[in-house]
């Protein structure tokens, strides 16, 4: 349990989630360790975080404030119980409006290294060159998948690849220009693997395709790879067949799911009745995540389309009630587990959704 009076920041998980839950607004709502952004909005909430939430339902008393997040000043985001320590400042793609920003100094490395847990299951290796075909810079993934890579004992070569400038492009109508950048990372692709041989490729689905469509660069990964994991756009169950049996039959292939909000939610490991190829299970009860009907806000039935809710509760950040762009479909636990699935995530489909430019990423 958290001990607010010493500072000590809430344990990791697995802890229940309702004493995850209590834990977490005590630390964010104490005036001791609480950050400035919280404690300044507390007042005017109209009711006691305290007192009047005891469940992830009574979350949604919340304002969403994931569009302050593009403006506030980051520090105001640090909890005073974690002053003096380390933060980053990581940020969204910037896929509909200007980037939000998040601060993070050890909630995202519990959660990666969850993941390399999953990845084990998956049969990922213990050894060998990855490549980091995605985002560096402000965006969270790079560091992420670097870690992945030393958790299992590897190096991680990477990419120089801004998914903002490839949606720039496109939002523009230049789409030629838009396919020379995926040409040039194709490029950067070959000096590495020219030269080195790559056991593990993180990437994009609209790059894994192009690379299937430049024969030097796929037969040279073909012949190393022993695992993929993509992640960033959405893929449909035919395309991802093909990548498993027909391109890569030889890898193990897996996806992750996630954004600078949510965190990561692996691929749970497919199970024979699963009911899609692909079923990611968020970190919870860090990352909670509801599938939800936007026009009254209940979960929606298993095998059912709803949009993405999310509740970060973490020690470093507190964000309940962030509804994203994207949907997915409900899925029940998979044996012995609490914690529903979400498959085919993919952006609103309604005339009325906002536009929404995947690009490469």
């Amino acid at each position: 349990m958290t001990d607010v009076a010493n500072h000590t920041a809430p344990a990791d998980p697995p802890m229940t989630e309702p004493e995850h839950l209590r834990a977490i607004l005590r630390w964010h709502f104490d005036p001791d360790t609480g950050s400035p952004f919280w404690l300044r909005k507390a007042p005017d909430l109209g009711f006691d975080p305290l007192t009047a939430v005891s469940g992830v339902e009574d979350l949604r008393r919340f304002p969403d404030i994931s569009d302050e997040l593009r403006t506030v000043p980051v520090e105001d985001l640090i909890p005073r119980g974690g002053a003096g320590g380390s933060f980053d400042v990581f940020e969204s793609g910037g896929t509909v409006g200007a980037p939000k920003r998040v601060i993070d100094s050890s909630a995202r490395t519990r959660n990666v290294d969850w993941v390399s847990e999953v990845l084990a299951e998956h049969g990922f290796p213990d050894r060998g060159h990855w490549l980091h075909v995605g985002p560096t810079g402000p965006h969270v993934v790079g560091r992420s998948i670097r870690r992945l890579a030393h958790l299992r004992g590897a190096m991680c070569f990477t990419l120089d690849f801004d998914p903002r400038w490839v949606k720039r492009l496109i939002g523009a109508g230049r789409v030629e220009l838009a396919s020379e950048y995926r040409d040039y990372l194709l490029d950067q692709m070959e000096l590495v693997v020219g030269t080195q041989d790559i056991a593990v490729l993180f990437i994009t689905p609209p790059v894994l395709e192009a690379v299937c469509a430049r024969p030097g660069l796929y037969e040279k990964l073909a012949r190393s790879l022993r695992a993929i994991l993509w992640a960033g756009t959405s893929i449909s169950p035919e395309s991802l067949r093909q990548i498993e049996e027909t391109f890569f039959p030889d890898a193990t292939v897996a996806a992750i799911y996630g954004n600078t909000l949510m965190g990561i939610a692996p691929q749970r490991p497919r199970a024979a009745d699963d009911p899609h190829p692909c079923v990611f299970r968020p970190y919870h009860p860090q990352s909670i995540v509801e599938l939800v009907d936007p026009g009254t806000g209940n979960a929606v039935a298993y095998g059912e389309r709803g949009q993405v809710r999310i509740h970060q509760l973490s020690s470093d950040l507190f964000l309940p009630n962030m509804l994203e762009r994207d949907t997915a479909i409900r899925v029940p636990p998979a044996k012995g587990d609490d914690v529903d699935g979400l498959a085919d995530v993919a952006p609103p489909r309604t005339p009325d959704a906002p536009a929404a430019i995947e690009g490469v990423y």
